[in-house]
């Protein structure tokens, strides 16, 4: 008996000191196409300009960065990411580290539209920064015409940091073998530019990246269907800017529209569990309580099957 617990023991010694594999890591190094999160945060990030009141000032496990996507190709050994944020050169060290690690590669930038925490961090691209080399920018028109004729972007086009790529509403870009990204377009605030999200597809699987819209009502105004984009599409990672509509006391909310965290949530929590289970909120505002894990507000979105999207998810685009 002795014997067994002590076998027992040093079992138990030898499990902690193990170094325990990074499943995220793992996913992505296996996987030859997945997606990986790197960044939640509403274009501001947490802590946000101003509010001093935020413990992410003190605490950087608190700290969130803005809203983007990678994507890796590992078998073509491509990267792309969706929105180029303020936090660009954090968020493209990541994506390496969940790649390979072989060091600075990027194969395209696929642009939502022209608010600051999507597309400012094309900045570090220019001389100033990087000095890049004809990196190809996929924009929607409006946001293609914004960057060549407004300065300092268009100096990015004139020393061909950037190659500026026409994307046009529901038409897909190859990205190699079976591999597309699809634009499509949706109602948000266009003091500059249209808005559009990205359908990330192969032939098995498909993602869809919404990190704005003004609300579901709009969209499905214009012929969208919130349901259809649920049950047609394997992982979904959608607008959570705010959890409910009191959350900025003194901003008039109908001047930044978005659909909360609750109406989504009542919109859909009918569906079966493995739609809901899709649906990965992203772009949290700094005030939105579901950036904090033992909030209510987190548990309700557990509690309901959904889920809220963290920094170093991967989702493998294979079955």
């Amino acid at each position: 008996m002795r014997y067994i617990l002590l076998v027992i023991l040093l079992a138990a010694v030898l499990a902690a000191c193990t170094p325990q594999v990074d499943e995220r890591q793992t996913a992505a190094e296996t996987c030859s196409i997945s997606l990986a999160v790197l960044g939640v945060a509403q274009d501001a990030g947490k802590p946000q300009i101003s509010v001093h009141s935020d413990g992410a000032w003190t605490d950087p496990s608190k700290a969130k960065l803005a809203t983007s996507l990678g994507l890796i190709d590992s078998s073509n050994q491509t990267r792309y990411l969706f929105d180029a944020t303020p936090d660009i050169k954090q968020q493209l060290y990541d994506l390496d580290q969940l790649d390979d690690g072989r060091g600075f590669a990027l194969d395209g930038i696929f642009l939502t539209h022209g608010h600051m925490g999507h597309y400012l961090g094309l900045a570090h691209l220019g001389r100033e920064a990087m000095g890049a080399k004809s990196v190809p920018v996929y924009a929607m028109p409006k946001m293609a015409g914004y960057l060549r004729d407004n300065g300092p972007w268009n100096q990015l086009v004139a020393l061909k940091n950037i190659d500026l790529r026409d994307l046009s509403d529901g038409d897909s870009i190859s990205l190699g073998s079976e591999l597309t990204v699809t634009p499509f377009q949706v109602p948000h605030r266009s003091e500059y530019t249209e808005t559009v999200g990205y359908r990330i597809a192969i032939q098995t699987r498909s993602a869809i990246y919404l990190p704005d819209i003004d609300s579901w009502t709009a969209w499905e105004a214009e012929g969208g269907s919130l349901e259809a984009l649920v049950v047609e599409n394997d992982r979904l990672y959608l607008d959570a800017t705010f959890f409910s509509g009191a959350e900025l006391p003194g901003r008039d909310m109908s001047l930044i529209p978005h659909p909360t965290i609750s109406t989504t949530l009542g919109k859909l929590s009918h569906l079966p569990a493995d739609d809901r289970a899709k649906i990965h909120f992203t772009h949290m505002n700094h005030s939105n309580p579901a950036h904090n894990k033992t909030s209510e507000a987190f548990r309700e979105v557990q509690i309901k099957g959904f889920v809220v999207a963290q920094k170093g998810d991967v989702y493998c685009l294979e079955e």
